[in-house]
């Protein structure tokens, strides 16, 4: 669709959506215009990046080339988005801009590049492994031909939900922010098994090694997480000990709490 795809902050999500379409000759090295803030993130990238993309200072008078370009992936830090100045000069269809920033709304993102139609993407930490959750808002003028492409970008490093914006602040709840709260829970259980004698390396490796195996099986079959729970829990067991302790603490209103938390604070963002 396009012979040139912007990248505005290059850090290690927007690497983890762009390396897979190098990858898999998507979209060519050439093809590929990086805009970078500083300087050393400039050197990294010139020395250390495989593919030989085109990579510019925020500052030079090179960053022009990555604003032509009809297409571009808008990641930098949210609190350098007041920072960026737009230098597309006409509006028209060939110009988007795809946000990947979390809690920035269509509406904020339209007034701050009134000569783009606007796109939210919002992803999560696995995009790094290939394994990511993105989920797509799609500004009123976005052309089909346009969705197809776009989602092609991510495609190759995630699984795409498409949904109206209001949901996408509960979305980056659930997908963004509970990768941290999920690791806090790894942590703590491979806590209870260094407390219970095992050392750290081995209980946490038996503790993710659980939590896979436990994915898969609600994945792959069709029991319930309630079915699960009843096939692991006997009367006087120790299951039944260690979720009544759970109960007592609070345990799932504290993490349905946690959820609606980040989602507000999204909120707030936007």
């Amino acid at each position: 669709m396009s012979d040139k795809l912007g990248i505005i902050g290059f850090g290690n999500i927007a690497k983890a959506i762009i390396t897979p379409l190098l990858e898999k000759n998507f979209i060519n090295p050439d093809q590929v215009y990086c805009l970078v803030k500083s300087r050393k993130s400039f050197d990294n990238l010139i020395n250390s990046y495989p593919y030989k993309i085109n990579i510019f200072l925020a500052n030079s008078t090179e960053s022009k080339l990555v604003w032509d370009s009809p297409i571009k992936i808008l990641s930098v830090k949210p609190q350098q988005l007041e920072d960026l100045i737009e230098i597309s000069a006409n509006k028209n269809q060939s110009n988007t801009i795809v946000s990947i920033l979390a809690g920035v709304s269509l509406n904020k993102l339209e007034k701050k590049f009134p000569n783009h139609n606007c796109v939210r993407a919002v992803t999560n930490i696995p995009i790094l492994v290939r394994q990511g959750l993105t989920g797509i808002t799609w500004g009123s003028k976005i052309d089909d031909v346009k969705k197809i492409f776009i989602k092609k970008i991510f495609q190759n490093s995630s699984k795409i939900y498409e949904m109206p914006e209001d949901y996408l602040d509960i979305f980056l709840s659930l997908t963004s922010s509970a990768p941290a709260i999920v690791a806090l829970i790894i942590d703590s259980l491979s806590d209870g098994g260094l407390s219970g004698g095992l050392n750290k390396k081995l209980s946490e490796e038996l503790v993710i090694e659980m939590i896979l195996g436990t994915i898969l099986l609600l994945k792959e079959t069709n029991i319930g997480t309630s079915e699960l729970r009843n096939m692991v829990t006997s009367p006087g067991g120790t299951t039944i000990s260690a979720l009544n302790v759970l109960e007592n603490k609070s345990f799932r209103s504290a993490l349905i709490e946690s959820i609606l938390a980040a989602r507000n604070k999204s909120k707030e963002f936007s």
